[in-house]
């Protein structure tokens, strides 16, 4: 029987079970289409966490698919959380992605909780990558794993990552919501300026405004 995954919405929300979730008005850019392209964003703010928002792609009729998921948590002292999946060409790739912006430096031990889930699939491929301007606070324990066939394991691999992040999230003091949300900001506003596939794609299909109220509002809730 063919594995049926979990999509990183369906995920997210599950995880967020605990938490009082508040929709977020994403006005016009809820369904964006375009030269067969369709993006569909859902934003919410969760009380005692911060922004989440869920960002879906398909093009190609279907052939080509994304799912990004952003946990901007600014009511914690934890690293921000970005979940990526790919499918494309019948390649899947799923990225757990884990960035410094936090206030006080992230302890090792917190850190060693996500490395050793990464550790499971030391087997799987790891995605070739191209130098980015973010490769400085991306976490080593990161996640990003590429491969056909693989679906169970990287859908595993995704709620694991999700499953330690929120149980982070409730063990971690509360820290200036503020600073943490500058934090987040600035990255947003870099990821932005930088720009790279997505943003690039986004920008080219429907302006740099919406390009920029989708990242930076939609996204990170930082405008």
């Amino acid at each position: 029987m063919k594995y049926q995954r979990t999509t990183l919405p369906e995920l997210v929300l599950a995880a967020l079970n605990e938490f009082d979730l508040t929709k977020v008005d994403v006005g016009e850019e809820a369904t964006l289409k375009k030269s067969g392209f369709q993006f569909r964003t859902e934003a919410y703010e969760a009380a005692g966490l911060g922004h989440i928002c869920f960002l879906t792609m398909k093009a190609m009729g279907g052939l080509m698919k994304m799912e990004t998921a952003v946990l901007a948590t600014t009511a914690k002292d934890v690293p921000m959380m970005n979940l990526d999946w790919v499918l494309a060409a019948g390649k899947e790739t799923q990225m757990c992605e884990l960035y410094d912006d936090q206030i006080a430096p992230y302890p090792a031990e917190a850190a060693a909780k996500f490395q050793a889930i990464k550790d499971r699939d030391a087997d799987l491929t790891d995605r070739e990558t191209d130098p980015h301007w973010y490769d400085d606070i991306l976490l080593p324990a990161s996640y990003d794993k590429t491969g056909k066939k693989i679906s169970e394991r990287l859908n595993k691999a995704a709620a694991a990552y999700l499953e330690e992040y929120i149980a982070q999230v409730k063990a971690a003091p509360d820290c200036d919501a503020a600073a943490k949300k500058e934090n987040v900001r600035n990255f947003a506003q870099t990821l932005f300026d930088q720009g790279g596939p997505a943003v690039d794609q986004v920008t080219k299909l429907f302006g740099k405004e919406t390009a920029e109220r989708l990242i930076l509002g939609h996204m990170y809730g930082v405008k």
